[in-house]
């Protein structure tokens, strides 16, 4: 039977996919038995592996590169202590993510930046409007304009619509109700339009 060139390009395509996938798990192994084993060159390795990601993600909550360098530092020396925790039932990344988003929310926490945010009642006045504008922007605009949000609808985007969370989920975390979580969402994405706008896209339905 002869295959045509479309599926053996697709095959060669997928085994590469594989292959990655495979080395990755090996070479994440490796660092994590490193670093369990007290390694300095495997946690520098894993350090740098992740490190911007991270760093990234507590920018997302925080929107201040010298805290947000704080949290960094602090939440690789809380993976480096609960590595032994780490099951390897999800990924590494995964694991670590949970970490430093914790680490973020544990600082808006101690600050109680979340309560002193405040509500933005003229968020409400922005009207939804249907043609979409997100598929026009880079991520790096758009992150950019979620971190110019109040602390507390920052904070609530992000984990409703980055990290995941149901509302539940996000009023447990920051003791607050679910209409609260929901409230926030709602707003944060309505700042987002009118920031949208202000830039000279046409804003839409943000993440519904």
């Amino acid at each position: 039977m002869q295959h045509s060139g479309y599926d053996m390009h697709h095959e060669d395509i997928c085994s590469g996919y594989k292959r990655s996938v495979q080395t990755k798990m090996i070479n994440e192994t490796q660092l994590v038995k490193g670093c369990l084993s007290g390694d300095r060159n495997a946690q520098r390795a894993l350090y740098d592996m992740y490190s911007r990601k991270m760093l990234g993600i507590c920018m997302r909550y925080v929107n201040n590169r010298e805290v947000a360098r704080d949290l960094l530092q602090d939440g690789f020396v809380k993976v480096f202590t609960s590595l032994p925790s780490f099951e390897g039932t999800g990924t590494l990344e995964a694991w670590m993510r949970t970490i430093f988003v914790n680490e973020s929310l544990g600082y808006l926490r101690r600050t109680d930046i979340l309560n002193r945010s405040g509500d933005i009642d003229m968020a409400n006045a922005i009207q939804d409007e249907s043609e979409s504008a997100v598929s026009k922007m880079s991520a790096d605009e758009l992150m950019a304009m979620v971190g110019r949000l109040p602390a507390g609808f920052r904070t609530v985007f992000n984990m409703y619509t980055v990290e995941g969370y149901s509302h539940k989920e996000i009023a447990n975390t920051l003791h607050i109700t679910e209409s609260t979580s929901r409230s926030q969402y709602v707003r944060a994405r309505k700042l987002l339009q009118e920031q949208i706008r202000n830039a000279g896209y046409h804003p839409g339905y943000l993440y519904d």
